[in-house]
């Protein structure tokens, strides 16, 4: 079973440092889901805001699939979106 990380995403956003952990997640397994706050959404389409945020930041090899208010990122070895 893939081992699988949790973050939390709060009322400042995408951030800097938010990136570098999430990062650092990354160097021990694949996956990583982020919760989003209710301090840091008014609705859903601000946690897939969040999702493409994150995507572009952190680069080609991860995708992101939004469940809910949780966002869960997955990396690949080889870029993946165009």
């Amino acid at each position: 079973m893939p081992q699988v990380r949790q973050i939390q995403l709060g009322k400042q956003g995408v951030t800097d440092n938010f990136i570098e952990s999430l990062r650092g997640q990354f160097n021990n397994c694949k996956n990583v889901k982020v919760s989003v706050l209710a301090s840091a959404r008014e609705s859903k389409d601000d946690v897939k805001k969040y999702s493409e945020e994150i995507l572009d930041k952190l680069g080609k090899n991860f995708t992101a699939r939004v469940i809910g208010f949780t966002i869960v990122i997955k990396k690949w070895r080889r870029d993946v979106r165009k």
